[in-house]
C-alpha cells in the first residue's frame, strides 16, 4: 500500500452522518476527504426527506385550493402543473447542494466523486466518476453509505421497471393511475401527494393494516383519511405477478382472501422496506463485520469490529431517520473526546407527513404490553383545543401513555395538524424527566395546538385509579 494517499480522516458516504463528521474533522485541522458516489449531502436533501416534503406541500396546497369555497375564496379553474412541481422541487434541491458545497468549501474537506471500496484495513480504493481511480488511507474511517429501495422477487416487477421513492420525486408528469406496493411510511406519504395532485392511487398491503408499526387506532384513523379521500387501500393483499411497462400499462395478479383478481393501471411505485448498501464495497478487506440483515455491526458507541473505524447512520442498523444520523455522529464526536456517549435507550421521534401529519415519541400501547410495561393511557379528538377549529383541520386525536406508578410520560402519539411539533414538547418534557402534571398545569398560549396538551394530560387517570387503568389495559381490543 506504499502507493495510497495518507489522509487523517477519510468518510465513506457522504450523508448526514458522513458530511458533519467531514466539516467537523476538517474545522479541526485534520486532512479529511468524503467519498461520495453521486449526491452531495446524501439522501435526505437530493431524493429523500426534503424533496419528498417538498412536493407533499405542493399537494397539501392542491388540496387546499380545492377546499377554497370552504374559505369564502372564490376562483376561477384550478390545474396542477406537474413540471412546476418538479421544477419547484428541483430548485430547493440546488440551492441546498450549493449549501453543502459551501460548507465543504469552508471547513476545507476534500470531496471525492466515485465509488469506494475497501481493499485492506483503513485503506479505501476509488473508481473514479470521471475516470481513474485513487488509493487512500486514513489513521479514522467513518462508514456512511446508507441504504437504497428494496425491489421484491414478484415474478415480472423488476422487468415491468417500478418506481421508487427516487423516480416517484422526479415526475413531471401526473400518473394516471398509480399503484402503490406497500402501506409504510413512504407509500402512505407520497401515495396522497400524488392522489392530490390529481392520480388515481390504488394501495396494496400484505398485512392486515397500514402503517403496521402503529396502534390500531392510529392505523384505522389513517384507513379513513385515506378512503374519505379516494384512495383504494387493498389489505391483506399479495401480488402475484406482474406484467407490463410502469409508465404506459401494468396489470397485476392479486391474491387475497376473496380469491384473485387482476388490477390495471399506468404506473407503479415500490414502497416496500429498504437495504443497506453494504455489498461489494470490501467490508470484509477491511475486517468489518455485517449482520444477517446486512448492516454494518457496531456497538452502543458506533464502533465497528475494525480499530479506528465506524458506522453510523442506515448502514449501522440505526433507526432510518435523518436526526437519528446526526444523532449518531454526535455520539462518535463526544466519546473521541472523552465523552461516554452510547445509543441505547435513545429516545427516537418521528414524524409521518401525510396531511394531517402523524407523529410519536416513546412507546405506543402495542410495545407497551409486548414489553410488559403497565401503563395509563389518555386519548382526545384534537380539537379538543380550538386551534384546529380556527384552520378547519380538526380531524385526529393525541394519545399518551404514562407510567402506572408514577407520573412519568411513557410515549405520545399525535395524527393531527402540526403533530409534529406538538410531539417535540412532549419530547422535552420526557428527556427531563418531567411529569405528566407538568404539562397538564402550564399555561399555553391560546390559540395553539400546544395548548391542545392540556386537555390531553387532564384526561389522564390519576395514580389512585391504576387498578381500574389496569382491568381497561389488560381489555383494550387490538
Amino acid at each position: 500500500m506504499d502507493r495510497a494517499e495518507k489522509y487523517d480522516v477519510l468518510v465513506l458516504g457522504g450523508g448526514t452522518a458522513g458530511k458533519l463528521a467531514a466539516w467537523t474533522m476538517a474545522e479541526e485541522g485534520r486532512r479529511t476527504a468524503v467519498i461520495e458516489r453521486k449526491y452531495v449531502g446524501g439522501a435526505c436533501p437530493n431524493i429523500a426527506c426534503l424533496p419528498s416534503k417538498n412536493v407533499i406541500y405542493s399537494a397539501k396546497i392542491a388540496s387546499l385550493a380545492a377546499r377554497h369555497r370552504e374559505f369564502g375564496i372564490e376562483t376561477g379553474p384550478i390545474a396542477v402543473d406537474m413540471k412546476q412541481v418538479y421544477a419547484r422541487k428541483r430548485e430547493m434541491v440546488d440551492g441546498i447542494v450549493k449549501v453543502h458545497l459551501d460548507k465543504y468549501h469552508a471547513s476545507g474537506a476534500e470531496i471525492i466523486n466515485g465509488e469506494g471500496a475497501f481493499v485492506a484495513p483503513r485503506t479505501i480504493q476509488i473508481t473514479m466518476s470521471d475516470g481513474g481511480e485513487r488509493m487512500l488511507t486514513a489513521g479514522r474511517i467513518f462508514v456512511n453509505v446508507g441504504t437504497h429501495a428494496t425491489i421484491p422477487g414478484i415474478p415480472g416487477l423488476r422487468e415491468a421497471k417500478p418506481m421508487t421513492h427516487v423516480e416517484a420525486l422526479d415526475l413531471q408528469r401526473r400518473p394516471e393511475h398509480l399503484i402503490v406496493l406497500g402501506a409504510g411510511y413512504v407509500g402512505l406519504e407520497l401515495g396522497q401527494a400524488l392522489r392530490r395532485l390529481g392520480s388515481r392511487v390504488t394501495m396494496i398491503e400484505r398485512g392486515p393494516r397500514i402503517a403496521s408499526n402503529e396502534d390500531p387506532d392510529v392505523a384505522q384513523a389513517i384507513l379513513e383519511l385515506f378512503q374519505d379521500e379516494d384512495i383504494d387501500v387493498c389489505l391483506g393483499t399479495q401480488v402475484l405477478n406482474v406484467s407490463g411497462d410502469s409508465g404506459h400499462h401494468v396489470s397485476l395478479q392479486l391474491q387475497s382472501r376473496d380469491g384473485t383478481r387482476t388490477l390495471e393501471g399506468t404506473d407503479i411505485l415500490v414502497a416496500v422496506g429498504r437495504i443497506p448498501n453494504t455489498a461489494g464495497i470490501g467490508l470484509e478487506e477491511a475486517g468489518i463485520e455485517v449482520t444477517g440483515s446486512g448492516h454494518i455491526r457496531v456497538n452502543d458507541r458506533l464502533e465497528t469490529t475494525a480499530s479506528n473505524v465506524w458506522a453510523m447512520g442506515e448502514c449501522a442498523g440505526s433507526p432510518y431517520f435523518t436526526h437519528v444520523s446526526e444523532d449518531d455522529f454526535t455520539i462518535i464526536r463526544e466519546n473521541l473526546n472523552g465523552g461516554n456517549r452510547s445509543t441505547a435507550n435513545r429516545l427516537v421521534p418521528y414524524c409521518v407527513f401525510i396531511d394531517p401529519e402523524l407523529a410519536r415519541v416513546g412507546l405506543n400501547e402495542s410495545q407497551a404490553r409486548e414489553r410488559g410495561i403497565p401503563y395509563r393511557v389518555a386519548s382526545v379528538p384534537v380539537d379538543s383545543g380550538w386551534r384546529p377549529w380556527t384552520i378547519s383541520e380538526k380531524r385526529g386525536f393525541m394519545k399518551t401513555l404514562i407510567d402506572t406508578s408514577s407520573d412519568r410520560i411513557l410515549g405520545f402519539t399525535a395524527f393531527g395538524p402540526e403533530a409534529g411539533e406538538l410531539m417535540g414538547t412532549v419530547q422535552l418534557a420526557m428527556l427531563a424527566g418531567l411529569p405528566y402534571t407538568m404539562l397538564r398545569d402550564t399555561m399555553f398560549a391560546h390559540p395553539t395546538m400546544t395548548e391542545g396538551l392540556k386537555a390531553l394530560f387532564m384526561g389522564a387517570p390519576r395514580q389512585v385509579e391504576k387498578d381500574a387503568a389496569q382491568f381497561q389495559q389488560a381489555h383494550r381490543s387490538d
